[in-house]
C-alpha cells in the first residue's frame, strides 16, 4: 500500500466512525479509539501536507475569521410554508390539494417533525460539500460554508454515487442538553445566556469566526432538495431514504400517511413525544409525497401549495400583571406593553408581553394586579391571552390609557375607523429613535454592530438624531463610549 492509498483509507475510517457517531448514534469504537485514529490522521497530514484533501475530517476546525458574510442567490428559491393551527386547517389543505389536482383520490402525505432551528442549503458538487447558504429572504442567503463545515453531523463528502449537483435543504439546530451545557459554560464566564436553542443555533452558525462555530454543539437534519433530478426517486419518502443512503442525517420520526386522519394521528403522536425528544420541535410539516403531484400543485409567491406547517398550540403560563407601559413606534402608533412577574413560558423567561392596543385591553377586561394567562404565539411572541377572573381579589385597578404621548407629551390622535392611537409629532424623539433602529436593522441596511442598544446609547449621548448622522460618526468619539 502506497502513501496515498494509506491516507485515503485512514481518512475513510475516520469519516465512517464520525458518521456512525454523529449521524447514526451507533458508534462501533470507543471515544478513545476514535481520538487515536483522528490524531493519526492529523499527524499524517502534518507530515504530508501536499496530500491534504478538502473533504478530510481535519478541515472542520475552521479558518481565519471573515470580515463579513457574503450573500449568494439560491438557484431555486427556499420558500416559506403556510401554517395550520387547528385540525380543520389540515382538512382544508387536503381539499385545496384535491381541487388543484382535479381529483377525488386522496394523495399520500409525509409527516415530518418541524425542528426549531435555522434553515440552510448545502450544495454538493461531484459528491463534495462545495457551499452552504442560510435561507436568508428565500432568494438570497448568506454564505456560511466555513461554519457549516465544522458541524460534525454534516458530511464533507457524500457516500456512494449521487448527481453531479445536489442542493440539500435542512435544519441546523442545537439539542436541549448541549444547549443547557453551553449556557452553563457561558454563565461561568459571565457571558450573556442564549434565550433558547434556536437562538443559540442561529447565533453559533452566524459567527464570522468559524473556530467559534466549531466549539458549538450544532446538529443537522436534511428534509429536502432543490431538485430530485439524478436521485431516481418518485416522492418525498423515497427521497429521505435516498439522502440517508448518501450519508446525510434524516429525522427518524418521519412517517408516511395515507390520509388527513393519519396526518392528525401523527400530529398527536408528535405532541405526546415533544417533551421527550432531545431537540426542540414546534410543530409538524406535512408534504404531498408524490413529486409529480408537487409539480402540478406548484407554489404561490411565498409558499408551495403541496406543503403546510401544522404548529403546536402556543405554550401558556399564568403570572401577575404589574403595570402597563406605552411604547411609541416609528410611525407614531402607541402600543401598550404588559410588565409582568417573570415567568417561564416554553423554556424562555418572560417579563414583558404585548397587549396589542387599548381596544384589546378593554375587550379582555384586563386590570393592574390581575392574574393573567400568557402565551408565546407560534412559540415566539409573548402575548396576554386573558385575565383569570376567579383569582381577582377586588384590589385590581383599571388600566387608564394616556391622552398625551408618553415621550413628547403631544396630544394623541385617533383616525376614524382605526383602533390605534398615534403621536402626530414627527419630531417625537421616540419615533426618530425607532426610525434609526429600523434603518440599521436587517429590514433596512443591516448595519453590523449597530443594534438597538448601541443606537439607544448614541441617541442618549446626542451623537445622532437623524439617519445622515450615522454616516458622520467620529471613530475617536465612539472609542471613548
Amino acid at each position: 500500500m502506497d502513501v496515498e492509498e494509506y491516507y485515503n483509507e485512514l481518512k475513510q475510517q475516520v469519516e465512517e466512525h464520525a458518521h456512525r457517531y454523529h449521524s447514526l448514534d451507533a458508534p462501533t469504537i470507543t471515544d478513545s479509539e476514535y481520538d487515536r485514529l483522528f490524531q493519526a490522521l492529523l499527524q499524517f497530514e502534518k507530515e504530508h501536507p501536499q496530500l491534504v484533501a478538502a473533504d478530510s475530517p481535519s478541515q472542520r476546525v475552521g479558518g481565519a475569521p471573515l470580515d463579513k458574510f457574503s450573500q449568494k442567490p439560491h438557484r431555486v428559491p427556499m420558500l416559506s410554508l403556510d401554517n395550520a393551527f387547528k385540525e380543520e386547517d389540515i382538512f382544508e389543505f387536503e381539499g385545496r390539494v384535491k381541487r388543484y389536482l382535479n381529483s377525488n383520490k386522496t394523495p399520500r402525505y409525509v409527516a415530518e417533525p418541524k425542528l426549531d432551528g435555522l434553515a440552510v442549503e448545502l450544495i454538493y458538487r461531484d459528491g463534495l460539500l462545495n457551499q452552504a447558504l442560510t435561507r436568508g429572504d428565500g432568494n438570497i442567503g448568506e454564505d456560511v460554508t466555513a461554519q457549516v463545515k465544522t458541524i460534525q453531523a454534516i458530511p464533507l463528502k457524500l457516500k456512494g454515487k449521487g448527481p453531479a449537483l445536489l442542493e440539500i435543504r435542512g435544519e441546523v439546530f442545537m439539542a436541549k442538553k448541549p444547549f443547557e451545557a453551553l449556557n452553563q459554560r457561558r454563565l461561568k464566564t459571565e457571558q450573556p445566556l442564549f434565550a433558547n436553542p434556536r437562538n443559540a443555533a442561529a447565533g453559533s452558525l452566524r459567527q464570522l469566526d468559524a473556530r467559534i462555530t466549531a466549539q458549538r454543539p450544532l446538529s443537522f437534519f436534511a428534509y429536502g432538495t432543490a431538485s430530485s433530478a439524478g436521485l431516481n426517486v418518485e416522492g418525498q419518502h423515497q427521497l429521505l431514504h435516498r439522502l440517508k443512503e448518501l450519508g446525510l442525517p434524516v429525522n427518524q420520526h418521519i412517517r408516511l400517511c395515507a390520509s388527513a386522519q393519519e396526518v392528525l394521528a401523527t400530529y398527536t403522536a408528535y405532541t405526546e413525544m415533544r417533551n421527550d425528544l432531545p431537540y426542540e420541535i414546534d410543530g409538524m410539516v406535512v408534504k404531498v409525497d408524490n413529486f409529480a403531484f408537487q409539480e402540478r400543485l406548484g407554489a404561490t409567491a411565498r409558499a408551495p401549495r403541496w406543503a403546510i406547517a401544522f404548529k403546536f398550540p402556543a405554550t401558556q403560563s399564568s403570572t401577575i400583571l404589574k403595570e402597563v407601559q406605552y411604547q411609541v413606534g416609528r410611525t407614531g402608533v402607541i402600543t401598550p406593553v404588559a410588565i409582568i412577574d417573570p415567568v417561564n413560558v416554553g423554556g424562555v423567561l418572560i417579563s414583558r408581553a404585548t397587549l396589542h392596543n387599548q381596544t384589546e385591553i378593554e375587550r379582555k377586561d384586563l386590570r393592574i394586579g390581575d392574574t393573567i394567562l400568557v402565551q408565546r404565539a407560534g412559540d415566539v411572541i409573548p402575548e396576554v391571552v386573558k385575565p383569570i377572573g376567579e383569582k381577582r381579589t377586588g384590589r385590581e385597578k383599571a388600566i387608564i390609557p394616556p391622552r398625551n404621548c408618553p415621550v413628547c407629551a403631544t396630544v394623541l390622535e385617533q383616525e376614524a375607523n382605526e383602533v390605534a392611537w398615534r403621536c402626530p409629532n414627527t419630531l417625537c424623539p421616540a419615533q426618530k429613535l425607532r426610525a434609526l433602529i429600523h434603518f440599521a436593522s436587517k429590514a433596512g441596511l443591516d448595519i453590523d454592530g449597530l443594534g438597538k442598544k448601541t443606537l439607544q446609547q448614541l441617541y442618549d449621548e446626542e451623537l445622532i438624531r437623524d439617519i445622515p448622522d450615522i454616516f458622520s460618526l467620529d471613530i475617536q468619539v465612539l472609542a471613548g463610549l
